[in-house]
């Protein structure tokens, strides 16, 4: 370790020996290894490129390296880290590149524990961003915009990104659009986009789960485990690496006309909560609002494993501040309806019937006479990432079971459409449960709006 002058006080003394303490740590650290799609990604300088492939490839933490090379090789340079919704970014793509930082040494932060900037010895900055909430990140020209799980981003998202990468008033001389996607569906935009370069990454790419021989490590064989064990669509996809479509899925569901930005409900609109209760699966809590036209919008909602109702019911109470909540409807079990009830939250039993319910979110899933269906879920709407889920890569909200919520097949691979298989289908139960209570008939949801309504608001 490098002296410390004698002469400087002891705060800053002690400064400088932590300083020197982290350098050397730093120079301990070994490099990481990159192979196949991911050591490709680091000299591509394609206009637009995605690192595509399968979970745990490693292609994440390839991308956000190639960014932070590129900020700490070039001066006042400006990039952009960005994902669909701002809010997924904390306990996902931001904990990469911390690991990045870690070891290549970090550049100022700004923001607090939801950092909103980055900023670099030379001059260099990381602006953090969701398409739902740009700000004004996202007005003005930048050198590189890397954007986390492409596949989440519609077509329309995608190319208002390319027009503030052009290389106008750029300090680089090679402006990228760049990022990583997981599989989705064949019909993906991403697919058919002709100046969009896709480097197909592999988990051999990983080398926390492969060493060079082709070996699984310790890691490595924890990792394929689980991903091995994922069923339908989410198997061929996070396992496989396979672009298919959802086979046998319950509900048509489309992620562009279903999922909308966020907007302020307005305060006269009818206000439900449905409850269905877990503890090793998802507790799920949803929160729904109803404008006067009968439409639903489900604008908040607890997804967790592992906690306990007595904690869910202060979050709920908390959560539900200020709030006119006409009902909520919960599953059945007395002694979770009952916790709640000590807390306030007073519950009405849900009807369970299955093959009604189905039949009902089918049809108010489907386009109206206005060619909009009836169903709607706001983006950022999740309180709270379970982690356990996201390591397990099972759904982590209600949106993301609608492609794994499927018929059994019978031999022949054929569906068969009876009841659904009892597996990811508790958001899926809960949203039934509304449709169920508040009824099937459109008059029902359009005019039981409450007394306290205020004058009709369109926001959709």
């Amino acid at each position: 370790m490098s002296a410390v002058p004698q002469e400087i006080g002891t705060q800053e003394k002690v400064i400088l020996i932590r300083e020197q303490k982290r350098r050397d740590r730093r120079a301990l650290t070994p490099l990481p290894t990159f192979r196949g799609a991911v050591l490709e990604a680091q000299a591509t300088t394609d206009h637009e490129f995605l690192l595509s492939g399968p979970a745990e490839t490693g292609k994440t933490f390839g991308g956000l390296w190639k960014l932070d090379s590129l900020l700490r090789a070039t001066p006042k340079s400006k990039a952009a880290l960005v994902r669909k919704v701002r809010q997924d970014m904390g306990s996902t793509v931001l904990r990469t590149w911390e690991r990045i930082s870690s070891i290549r040494g970090k550049p100022r932060v700004f923001g607090g524990e939801r950092p909103e900037w980055y900023e670099y010895p030379n001059g260099a900055r990381l602006d953090v961003a969701g398409i739902d909430r740009p700000g004004k990140v996202l007005s003005g020209e930048l050198d590189w915009i890397y954007i986390n799980q492409a596949e989440e981003l519609a077509l329309g998202d995608w190319e208002t990104l390319t027009t503030r990468c052009t290389g106008r008033g750029a300090v680089t001389d090679h402006p990228m659009l760049f990022g990583d996607c997981n599989p989705g569906p064949p019909s993906h935009w991403i697919l058919g986009r002709q100046s969009l370069r896709l480097l197909h990454s592999a988990h051999t790419d990983n080398p926390t789960l492969y060493v060079e021989s082709g070996t699984l490590t310790d890691q490595g064989r924890r990792t394929m485990t689980i991903l091995e064990s994922l069923t339908g669509v989410r198997r061929e996809r996070l396992y496989l690496g396979k672009w298919v479509a959802a086979e046998g899925t319950v509900y048509e569901f489309d992620r562009g006309r279903h999922v909308v930005p966020r907007f302020e409900i307005p305060a006269g609109w009818r206000r439900l909560r449905v409850v269905d209760f877990g503890f090793t699966n998802p507790f799920v809590c949803q929160w729904w609002a109803i404008d006067p036209d009968g439409r639903a919008f489900r604008y908040r909602e607890i997804y967790r494993t592992q906690r306990i109702v007595e904690d869910h019911a202060r979050d709920i109470v908390r959560l539900s501040q200020g709030e006119k909540i006409e009902a909520t409807i919960a599953d059945h079990d007395a002694e979770d309806r009952a916790t709640l009830e000590r807390h306030g939250v007073h519950t009405i039993a849900a009807e369970k019937s299955i093959t009604p319910g189905i039949q009902a979110v089918q049809a108010r899933l489907a386009a109206a006479g206005d060619g909009k269906p009836r169903l709607f879920f706001l983006e950022g709407s999740l309180v709270e990432r379970d982690e356990q889920l996201v390591a397990s890569h099972r759904p982590v909200c209600t949106e993301d079971e609608f492609e794994v919520y499927a018929w059994p097949k019978d031999a022949a691979g054929a569906s068969l459409k009876e009841v659904p298989v009892k597996q990811n289908d508790h958001g899926m139960d809960a949203m039934r449960y509304l449709v169920a209570h508040v009824g099937m008939n459109h008059e029902t949801w359009a005019e039981a709006v409450p007394v306290w309504k205020t004058p009709r608001k369109r926001v959709f």
